[in-house]
């Protein structure tokens, strides 16, 4: 199959070569890390397996977060964690996505403004859930980060899992959202309004000479709605890419000289389809969204905040008892990290796979040499036979 880091060795260099002096570090670094991972050059184990007696290299992984192939781990820790800090109530699905005529800014003044989006989003929704008609407390959100549509153009946007209820302003009792006809957190039009000039006034404050001009009919598009499938289900989506990048190998089906060829389904209809890009253009689009050195994807709010961890571990005792959690959140969990998987034997595919000692770089490129020169000693035609003795020689 083709894999991603096949691309960026093809065309990489060449992609380093030509943008050298306005590349940023990041990208930098992430197209040698993904080109390099699992490969010779960031060394190994050596391994072998007890069933079969056979031995192994097994090469490091680049464990960066835009690698598809790395982050397995580190997403399952995280998702089990914040299943561990999720409340027994009804979970909402807040979407916050920024007009088209602000995301060149966006892209351009990354560290700044990608703040400006979490810190407007939340604050608007804790301003209108604070309101006594709606719900009349503190909130709590977790935030995660998206930049990216699914033919890998910038696109930033914050999804929020947010529960349905707050701490009353007392901080004695758990208040609901007010009783309606279906579920119903906020208006969802009064909050795109205040997101919106939230937004604009914390963007001007922090970049004075940049010119944010957006049409004053422009829709800000919010999307908020219950998590029927449960809270559960959306950790899972969102856990999907805070580890790694919106792009899999998968998506890869073809690459040449000059293009790359990407699969993706198309969300008007849900078809797949593929799309061609220059070689070029497919490293551009998908470096965009590698997000730069200290810049955070996922960012915890109100009452989900580190710093009431203690708060929010007696409002899960607190609720666990006056009130059992709905259908769609029984999925049990214990909180603890899962375990990795015992390694598996290539040839023999059993679980017996034990590593033995650590290999460096230079020691895995010489025994990767010597796999591929052996192979062609034993392909080497035969010495000649010798020839039959001469009816003369063997006559006399």
């Amino acid at each position: 199959m083709l894999r991603l880091a096949d691309v960026l060795c093809r065309h990489g260099p060449d992609y380093l070569q030509r943008h050298a002096q306005v590349l940023l570090p990041s990208h930098a670094r992430a197209v040698r890390a993904i080109s390099t991972c699992r490969t010779a050059a960031l060394g190994g184990h050596l391994a072998q397996c007890t069933q079969c007696s056979t031995s192994h290299v097994l090469y490091h992984s680049c464990r960066h977060r835009a690698c598809p192939r790395c982050g397995h781990d580190a997403a399952s820790r995280w998702l089990a964690h914040q299943q561990s800090l999720l409340l027994p109530v009804q979970y909402f699905h807040v979407v916050f996505t920024l007009p088209s005529e602000l995301r060149r800014a966006v892209r351009t003044h990354q560290r700044a403004l990608l703040g400006v989006l979490f810190r407007a989003a939340f604050e608007s929704l804790a301003v209108l859930c604070a309101d006594p008609r709606f719900v009349g407390g503190r909130i709590g959100a977790l935030a995660v980060l998206h930049t990216w549509t699914r033919t890998l153009e910038w696109h930033p946007h914050v999804h929020m899992l947010v529960p349905a209820g707050a701490l009353s302003p007392d901080a004695r009792s758990w208040l609901r959202p007010k009783d309606r006809n279906k579920p119903f957190l906020v208006p969802v039009r009064a909050l795109s309004e205040r997101f919106r000039g939230r937004f604009l006034s914390l963007a001007r404050r922090a970049l004075p000479n940049e010119r944010l001009a957006v049409p004053w009919s422009k829709r800000w598009v919010v999307f908020s709605k219950p998590a029927v499938q449960g809270a559960q289900r959306v950790l899972q989506y969102l856990g999907r890419y805070v580890h790694r990048t919106a792009l899999t190998d998968k998506a890869i089906l073809g690459c040449d000289e000059r293009t790359v060829r990407v699969g993706y389904r198309d969300s008007a209809d849900g078809r797949s389809r593929c799309m061609t890009l220059p070689a070029q253009e497919f490293l551009r689009r998908f470096l965009q969204h590698v997000p730069a050195k200290g810049l955070h994807r996922v960012r915890a709010f109100g009452l989900l905040h580190p710093s009431h961890r203690a708060t929010l571990r007696q409002l899960q005792l607190r609720l666990a008892q006056g009130a059992r959690a709905p259908a769609f959140d029984t999925d049990e969990h214990d909180g603890s990290p899962p375990t990795r998987p015992p390694l598996r034997c290539p040839r023999c595919h059993t679980p017996t796979l034990q590593p033995l000692r650590r290999l460096s770089s230079e020691e895995c490129i010489a025994l990767a040499r010597a796999a591929t020169a052996a192979p062609a000693q034993a392909r080497a035609p035969p010495s000649p036979a010798p020839s039959p003795p001469s009816t003369a020689a063997v006559m006399s």
